[in-house]
C-alpha cells in the first residue's frame, strides 16, 4: 500500500525560460555561475516547503558540466548536509552517485560524513551515469556499455565492503585495495573505511532504465531497491514482475512493487484539458533533452537501444504526446482522477510504497510548489488518512 510521498529534483535552473519545442533550443541555454549556483536555493526553498506539507523525501540526482542548466548538482551528500541544516524531518536521497566518477572509497567516505552529520536522514542511491561529458571527462567508459558496467559492479562491491566490514581488502580487475606496501613496519592488508556510516546496513536504491534479467539479477542479490519514472506503463509492469522474479531466484519472497518507487511525470489541473495543456511544454522540454542522450522509454523501438549507442535511433523515432499519455508515462491529471490512478496502482501492486513527484524540467519552484500543495491538500489524505494543512 502506498505509504510514503516525495518529489526528484535532478538541479534544473530554467525558471522563467521558453521551454518546449518551440523554445529555447537545447544547446543554446548557457548560464552564468551565479544562475547555475541558484539551484542551491531553489533546493532549499523546496525542501522546507516539502516539510511543512507532511512529503519524506527529496531526490536529487550528481551530474556535472551542464551549463545548459538542467542538472547542476554535483556533489549529493554535500547537497544533503546543507539541506539537513535548513530542516528537521525530511530526508535525501541520492538519485544516484554515478560510481564510475567516483573512486569508490570517496563516495563511500563522503556519505558515511553525511549520514552522521544528518544523523541518518541520507538514503544512499547508486547508477552508472548516461552522459559521455560527464562519465568519458571523469576517465571511465561510457560508449562502451559492458566495461561500464563490470566497472560499475566491481566499485559497488567496494563500496558495499567499505561499509559493512570493520576492515577489508579488495582484489579486482580495476582495483586493489589496498596496495601491498610496508607501512609503519608492516606489509599492508587490510583498511579501515574512517568513519562508516552509522546506520548499517546500508539502504541501497538503483534506477531501472533497461531493465534487463542481468540488471535485476544484480539488484536481487544485493538486495538494491529500484526506482522506475518516465517509463510507458506496459513497461513498469514488466519490471514489477522481473523484479519480484528476481528477488525470488534469490531467496527474497516480496509482494509486488515492494522495495521499488514509481516516480511520476505529472500536472494537476482544475480539469483534465488544463492539466494536459499545462503538462505539454514541460513534456516536450523533457524530450528535447532526453532524446539526444538516448533515454525516451515510451516504446520498443526505444527500449532497444538506450542511452549513447542508441542517440539516433530515439532522434529520429521522434515522440507523439497523445500515445505518451496514453501509455501513462507522462500524466496529467484532476486531483480526483490522480486519486484513482493511484488506487489502481495499489489494486494491482500491493507491495508499492513510495511514489515520488517528479519536478520536471522548465517548471518554475512556484509552480511546482503549487502543485505539492495541491497533492498534498487533495490527493495525499486518501492514502495517509488524515488532512494536510495548507502554507
Amino acid at each position: 500500500m502506498i505509504k510514503y510521498f516525495s518529489v526528484l529534483y535532478a538541479g534544473h535552473v530554467l525558471e522563467g525560460d521558453t521551454i518546449g519545442f518551440k523554445g529555447t533550443p537545447l544547446d543554446e541555454r548557457r548560464y552564468s555561475n551565479e544562475r547555475l549556483a541558484s539551484v542551491f536555493e531553489i533546493s532549499k526553498d523546496i525542501a522546507q516547503h516539502m516539510e511543512r506539507l507532511g512529503y519524506d523525501i527529496l531526490w536529487s540526482a550528481e551530474h556535472h558540466f551542464q551549463r545548459e542548466g538542467y542538472e547542476c548538482i554535483p556533489n549529493l551528500s554535500t547537497w544533503g548536509v546543507y539541506l539537513a541544516q535548513h530542516t528537521k524531518r525530511l530526508k535525501f536521497g541520492c538519485a544516484f552517485n554515478v560510481l564510475t566518477m567516483w573512486h569508490p572509497i570517496r563516495l563511500a567516505e563522503d556519505f558515511a560524513v553525511a549520514d552522521i552529520l544528518t544523523n541518518g536522514r541520507m538514503i544512499f542511491g547508486i547508477a552508472r551515469g548516461y552522459h559521455t561529458r560527464e562519465v568519458e571527462t571523469f576517465g571511465a567508459p561510457m560508449l562502451d556499455d559492458a566495461a561500464n558496467r563490470e566497472l560499475f559492479e566491481e566499485q559497488f562491491e567496494i563500496v558495499m565492503k567499505a561499509f559493512h566490514e570493520e576492515a577489508f581488502s579488495h582484489s579486482g580487475k580495476h582495483y586493489t585495495l589496498p596496495p601491498e606496501v610496508p607501512y609503519r613496519g608492516y606489509t599492508l592488508k587490510e583498511i579501515t573505511l574512517v568513519p562508516r556510516p552509522i546506520r548499517r546496513p546500508v539502504e541501497v536504491w538503483q534506477p531501472i532504465v533497461s531493465g534487463t534479467p542481468r540488471a535485476f539479477d544484480f539488484m536481487a542479490k544485493h538486495g538494491i531497491k529500484g526506482v522506475m519514472l518516465g517509463t510507458a506503463e506496459q513497461f513498469i509492469d514488466q519490471w514489477i514482475h522481473a523484479y519480484q522474479e528476481a528477488n525470488a531466484r534469490h531467496g527474497r519472497t516480496l509482494q509486488l512493487g515492494e522495495n521499488m518507487a514509481l516516480g511520476l511525470w505529472s500536472y494537476l489541473g482544475d480539469t483534465h484539458e488544463h492539466a494536459k495543456s499545462k503538462l505539454q511544454p514541460i513534456f516536450e522540454e523533457h524530450v528535447k533533452f532526453a532524446a539526444p542522450l538516448g533515454m525516451l522509454r515510451y516504446r520498443q523501438d526505444q527500449m532497444q537501444q538506450l542511452g549513447p549507442t542508441g542517440v539516433a535511433r530515439h532522434i529520429a523515432a521522434g515522440v507523439d504526446y497523445e500515445d505518451v499519455l496514453a501509455k501513462k508515462a507522462w500524466i496529467p491529471a484532476t486531483t480526483a482522477e490522480m486519486t484513482e490512478y493511484l488506487k489502481d496502482l495499489e489494486r494491482r501492486y500491493s507491495g508499492l510504497e513510495h511514489i515520488i513527484l517528479g519536478f520536471p524540467f522548465g517548471a518554475s519552484a512556484a509552480d511546482f510548489k503549487d502543485q505539492l500543495e495541491r497533492f498534498a491538500r487533495d490527493v495525499m489524505p486518501t492514502f495517509r488518512g488524515r488532512a494536510v494543512a495548507a502554507h
